[in-house]
């Protein structure tokens, strides 16, 4: 049994300001350190279920936050900023299951710690055929289009309602609950790793080829300047509707997520 796991940082247990997941610095080194442990606990979970291979995509920031010696299972490991798939790289047809450690709610979430979707300066808010979605749901077009179940999702429970309708993982873990955008209060560090093992167990215990949610076919971004959505118009399949926000529409989930991943990139250097 193959696993892929997509881990972010800010929906780790105690995170709650960016000093403590952004480098340098000691909170920042202490936090990977337990971004790492939840990550183990999951791949010990899987193994106890009968995995035997994982790809661990480390998506944080600048994507090099896991020590790869210190990874459970002899996982491979996926790191570096710049991947055409982004959080998704390395996803194939040949895994099993794909798991989200660590994730966080959307940019217009109103109670999440640390809210945003893949660029917090350009992007105010992400809706997949109407509903608003973080990046769970975004990346999980990914996992639809090569038929492979988001079976676990961790993080605090507006990122797990967020992502639902998109995913339906079997298993959700909630390591904290947000009081609000930099505040929240966290499960023992110790505590949440045996969830998130048990819940890595129980998902892979409860793969049955259950059919998969239907795949949005619309994208819809809204930014927070106009010039952002300036040149997103200019990409293929993307509509512009209103001054800051533009539509991305394709019946190819993986097309339609490599078009939103292009626009993010081009915001990334733009000036406000």
């Amino acid at each position: 049994m193959k696993v892929f796991l997509s881990t972010d940082m800010e929906g780790t247990a105690g995170v709650v300001d960016w000093s403590q997941c952004r480098g340098p610095g000691p909170e920042y080194e202490y936090y990977r350190g337990q971004l790492q442990a939840e990550v183990n606990a999951a791949i010990d979970g899987a193994i106890v279920a009968g995995a035997t291979e994982f790809l661990v995509n480390d998506s944080h920031s600048t994507m090099q936050n896991l020590r790869p010696d210190e990874l459970h299972g002899q996982a491979s490991y996926l790191s570096g900023k710049h991947k055409p798939m982004y959080m998704m790289e390395g996803l194939d047809a040949s895994f099993d299951a794909v798991f989200f450690i660590s994730y966080h709610g959307s940019a217009s979430s109103s109670r999440s710690v640390l809210p945003h979707t893949y660029n917090p300066r350009a992007i105010a808010e992400v809706r997949l055929d109407g509903v608003i979605t973080g990046e769970a749901g975004v990346n999980a077009l990914v996992a639809l289009s090569y038929g492979v179940p988001v079976v676990l999702i961790s993080g605090d429970q507006v990122t797990i309602d967020e992502a639902e309708p998109f995913c339906h993982a079997t298993e959700s873990v909630v390591v904290k609950d947000s009081i609000s955008h930099n505040a929240a209060l966290s499960i023992h560090p110790e505590r949440a790793r045996e969830l998130i093992h048990e819940g890595a167990r129980r998902a892979l215990g409860r793969l049955d080829g259950s059919p998969l949610p239907t795949p949005a076919t619309e994208l819809t971004v809204r930014y927070h300047h106009r010039a952002f959505a300036d040149l997103a118009e200019s990409l293929k399949h993307v509509e512009r509707r209103e001054e800051k926000v533009v539509a991305i529409s394709n019946d190819d989930p993986l097309e339609l997520y490599r078009t939103f991943i292009a626009a993010v990139f081009l915001s990334r250097g733009v000036s406000e």
